[in-house]
């Protein structure tokens, strides 16, 4: 799968709409009970990026970049501006944040996720695109210096240690992350004049599996 690792402008993209979506199947019982399953393990977020245009200016860049993709055929990094960090919005990454892996004491490769607890139940999502420069980690309440103790692949978001954290030892990550997607559409229209009166193009986009 092509995949560019470009991210989407994100003055562009901040005021678009979009989030998550899941896909559940209903079955209704003649009992009335319903049965319901999914064959997703993860949800998978779309957006629509016309809505963060503003001005010609913005359409120009969004053309290039559309272009630049080959439309639908490369994959690129999206900021979802609702949902980028392993903390709060308000908040800085802290090393701290996620729980990510326990350490087993041979293994020196683990991949970031990021938890979302509601009640007792939580679902982890898999960070395969974390942020140059904003990635933060510990292992048992300490942090580790990147370069020194650890480096991360930033293409795939897998940790790698220089020496297998301890068995048992808790491993902790703080991150800024995009969301990998690629356009949904292989076609762009936009009209000059509807545009300066207030109308936007849909520019559909759509999360992408790694």
């Amino acid at each position: 799968m092509g995949f560019h690792e470009v991210r989407f402008p994100a003055n562009l993209s901040f005021g678009s709409l979009g989030g998550p979506a899941r896909r559940t199947d209903i079955v209704a019982l003649a009992s009335g009970f319903e049965e319901r399953n999914t064959p997703w393990a993860h949800s998978r977020r779309r957006y629509d990026a016309g809505l963060g245009l503003r001005s010609l200016d913005d359409i120009e860049a969004l053309v290039a970049f559309f272009e630049a993709r080959q439309g639908q055929l490369y994959g690129f990094r999206w900021k979802d501006w609702s949902d980028y960090k392993s903390c709060r919005p308000s908040d800085a990454p802290a090393y701290d944040d996620q729980v990510i892996a326990t350490g087993d004491g041979v293994s020196t490769q683990f991949a970031l996720a990021k938890s979302y607890s509601s009640g007792a139940q939580s679902y982890s999502r898999p960070v395969v695109k974390p942020v140059a420069g904003t990635v933060r980690l510990g292992v048992q309440s300490v942090q580790q210096q990147e370069s020194i103790d650890w480096t991360i692949d930033l293409s795939s978001g897998v940790v790698s240690f220089d020496n297998p954290p301890l068995a048992g030892a808790a491993i902790t990550a703080g991150f800024e992350f995009d969301v990998p997607v690629r356009f949904d559409t292989d076609r762009i229209q936009t009209s000059v004049a509807r545009f300066q009166a207030g109308d936007v193009p849909n520019v559909p986009v759509v999360e992408v599996r790694l």
